[in-house]
């Protein structure tokens, strides 16, 4: 029998929306507020989808307790209150959209969780406004 087993956690964090290739009207035209000079922030909620089978001696698809180990040493760690745009390589060169950090969130968390269970993120920006990303 397979299930999915979720963990849901936060973090804070600033950034900036803004294409490097475009002036600072047309990144305003775009991106709004969102692609203010100052930054702005956000309290993320993150939920991480784990899927696989029962363990038919634990009941777990996955222990909670190494889900919560791994999303805090590699995803709350490096995220939270930081700014994006500066202080995460991975956005260096990359817009840190709720897209583009699910991403790169399902990226890392893709290497440490075993390739047996499937993985799928959900990111929320605001209450409202959300992404979910399974590495398709």
């Amino acid at each position: 029998m397979k299930a999915t087993a979720c963990r849901k956690t936060h973090f804070n964090a600033a950034h900036r929306l803004m294409n490097p290739a475009w002036d600072e009207k047309r990144n305003a035209e775009i991106f709004g507020v969102c692609s203010n000079p100052n930054f702005h922030g956000h309290n993320y909620d993150l939920v991480v989808k784990v899927t696989g089978d029962i363990d038919p001696d634990t009941g777990y698809v996955m222990d909670m307790k190494i889900l919560k180990e791994i999303t805090d040493q590699f995803v709350i760690q490096k995220f939270d209150h930081k700014n994006l745009n500066i202080e995460v390589e991975e956005f260096r060169l990359l817009n840190p959209t709720a897209e583009n950090i699910a991403i790169v969130i399902w990226n890392i968390l893709r290497e440490k969780i075993d390739s047996r269970f499937s993985l799928s993120v959900v990111l929320y920006e605001t209450e409202r406004n959300f992404v979910e990303f399974s590495g398709n």
